[in-house]
């Protein structure tokens, strides 16, 4: 939580409790999945703080924001470079921390200079997989 401090953010019980259930989090939740999960504990508090609290925290480096699921956005606390692994069926995603390099030639750069990439790979996960169509 010191990490949070660091970048100014102020620890209300709330917030502690929505970065609390961040913390460690691999299920890239959404702001509603997060709401339910944390208004347990905090039933008198709204739907606007948990947003607007991740949006701080994004604006501030402190999670990812996916636009993965067009249906809803969905929210990384890992901020270190990785890829994403995600389920057509069920819209699960799972995290691949290899490092791929990819070149992009010279001529379809538009005089980019590349600093950084993220790759989404796309699949059916082993449940889904398992479920008889």
């Amino acid at each position: 939580m010191e990490k949070y401090k660091d970048i100014g953010f102020k620890l209300t019980p709330q917030r502690l409790a929505i970065l609390d259930h961040l913390d460690g989090n691999k299920e890239h939740p959404s702001a509603e999945d997060i709401y339910k999960a944390v208004s347990k504990q905090f039933p008198t508090m709204s739907f606007a703080t948990v947003y607007n609290t991740l949006e701080t925290l994004r604006q501030k480096g402190g999670v990812i924001e996916l636009t993965i699921d067009p249906g809803k956005k969905r929210f990384d606390p890992n901020i270190e470079p990785h890829h994403h692994l995600i389920c057509i069926k069920c819209k699960r995603i799972a995290d691949i921390h290899g490092n791929y390099k990819l070149t992009v030639p010279n001529r379809e750069r538009a005089d980019f200079e590349i600093v950084g990439n993220h790759i989404e790979f796309y699949g059916i996960c082993p449940k889904c997989k398992a479920v008889k169509n």
